[in-house]
């Protein structure tokens, strides 16, 4: 294996791969980067089993041939390379030297047989736009559980209604359901429905940020993978039955307020800085055009704020998690939110004023 390769091009593939490579990895081979060389172009592969990433770089290609790195090393050591022209050149016992101006290494790799095999993509895929999942994402992500005894809360539950195609997740404390019409044929996965895990989530999401062109989403097994022209990125579904979140959605009822979601979030910001470091609640009480936000610490004091709003329904006084809520109002974009409670011990329920495809539901807490 021989090759030539810009540094910006290189070190753009290696960082891509970070995210994916295993920190604490069980098998040795999963630490390391698969790097194929053919036709001009150089492929770049990495997984730890749950997801994976695979893409395409143009290269000046002398000699054929594939090699496994350490994905950390190499890309430490590309990083700190002069912007000049990298030359690769593999030598015997996976060895590989790598030139730059005046500098050479020499890493030892692994065999490329003892990689694992990249699953095979069904290429019946629908394209979608970009910009629609990684709103989706954005609007949802916040609300996944980080405790891994729940594994089915652990990630993004994707499920196909209708024409809709639905992005859900909670944690037990909050839940987040978007609602985006999606054009063209899905596989009948998306009407079972199905969980994909947080990481490959966060890796989708950094992907989705870094490239113009719209995507395609396919599954083949139990595997989710969506795609662009130069790259492939794919990840196992999480295996376990997300909770019917259609029961826990409150209806929207008679006291809804109508709040300024700057002023809101703002205001909840200040608040939460002497509420009780731990659980971050506050009270809320909604009167006549008038919403009142209070906290209290007894080791730093209390603050109180109130914000004028539109209201017109029952006097309500209910304690809430003010992060759950700061998260919320940090991914609308509408200028005014909806806030929507039955009494002083259901669930709250929040979404933007002018958009129906997106709500939150936060459980009360007694403060």
């Amino acid at each position: 294996m021989k090759f030539n390769i810009k540094k910006e091009i290189f070190l753009k593939a290696l960082t891509k791969v970070q995210g994916i490579i295993e920190k604490k990895h069980t098998l040795p081979i999963l630490a390391n980067v698969l790097i194929e060389v053919s036709n001009d172009e150089i492929i770049v592969t990495a997984t730890d089993l749950e997801v994976g990433i695979k893409s395409k770089y143009k290269a000046e290609v002398i000699e054929d041939g594939k090699i496994t790195l350490s994905a950390k090393k190499l890309f430490e050591i590309i990083k700190e390379l002069p912007d000049k022209n990298i030359s690769f050149c593999s030598k015997s016992n996976f060895w590989v030297e790598i030139k730059c101006d005046k500098s050479i290494f020499n890493l030892v790799g692994l065999s490329p047989d003892e990689f694992p095999k990249f699953p095979i993509i069904d290429e019946s895929k629908t394209i979608i736009d970009k910009n629609i999942i990684n709103e989706m994402i954005e609007k949802t992500i916040f609300s996944i559980s980080s405790d891994e005894t729940k594994f089915n809360l652990t990630g993004i539950y994707i499920k196909k209604e209708n024409k809709n195609l639905n992005f859900v997740s909670t944690d037990g404390h909050r839940l987040s359901l978007i609602s985006k019409i999606i054009e063209g044929e899905l596989n009948n996965k998306f009407l079972e429905g199905f969980i994909l895990p947080k990481k490959g989530i966060i890796e989708l999401k950094k992907l989705l940020e870094n490239i113009e062109d719209n995507v395609s989403i396919g599954i083949t097994e139990n595997n989710f993978s969506i795609s662009n022209k130069n790259t492939t990125l794919i990840m196992r579904m999480v295996d376990g039955e997300f909770p019917d979140y259609n029961r826990v959605i409150p209806e929207k009822g008679k006291n809804v307020a109508t709040i300024d979601k700057n002023l809101f979030l703002h205001s909840l910001k200040r608040i939460s800085v002497l509420s009780n470091e731990k659980s971050k609640g506050i009270k809320i009480k909604l009167e006549n055009d008038l919403i009142t936000l209070t906290s209290s610490n007894p080791d730093l004091g209390d603050a109180k704020e109130e914000i004028n709003i539109i209201y017109k329904g029952d006097e309500i006084s209910i304690g809430f998690n003010a992060k759950y809520i700061i998260d919320i109002l940090q991914v609308i974009k509408d200028n005014n939110i909806y806030l929507y409670l039955k009494d002083n011990i259901s669930p709250g329920r929040i979404s933007p004023e002018n958009d129906d495809n997106y709500l939150s539901v936060i459980m009360p807490m007694r403060l």
